[in-house]
């Protein structure tokens, strides 16, 4: 790990939340796109040394639905920036730290994401975000 990434914000609604960021933020919309395995539709945002990845559910049923039914809007998760994701869950699992994902999986932009447990983590959710197998990634 050597940044974070972005930073993972869960809201109800983009078209709602968006004019904030980029209208009184004056930060720029990067792009949106749906991540049909997680039931999301995301905005990431260019806030200068890290993106900010809103994230709309598009299902009750979706991860981030029920972490706003129990804890409302805000940040979801961290996400730091990896090479050789595989290794890297490896290395965790070999540490005692508790996976939710221990196999990497394809995430917005067709990255590969994996996200480590909270219970590890003394509460915070943080993903790995590998994007060297994408075309221009590191």
């Amino acid at each position: 790990m050597n940044r974070v990434d972005h930073i993972g914000i869960a809201v109800r609604s983009l078209e709602d939340t968006l004019p904030f960021y980029t209208e009184q933020l004056g930060l720029v919309l990067i792009q949106t796109e749906e991540v049909a395995s997680e039931q999301v539709k995301v905005a990431f945002i260019d806030a200068g040394n890290v993106k900010l990845e809103l994230l709309e559910p598009l299902s009750s049923e979706s991860a981030v639905a029920k972490f706003i039914a129990k804890r409302g809007q805000g940040i979801h998760h961290v996400a730091f920036k990896v090479k050789n994701i595989e290794e890297r869950i490896r290395e965790m699992k070999e540490k005692g730290i508790r996976m939710i994902n221990e196999k990497p999986k394809i995430g917005a932009g067709g990255a590969e994401v994996a996200f480590i447990h909270p219970a590890s983590t003394h509460g915070v959710l943080f993903e790995f975000c590998d994007k060297s197998k994408i075309e221009g990634g590191i």
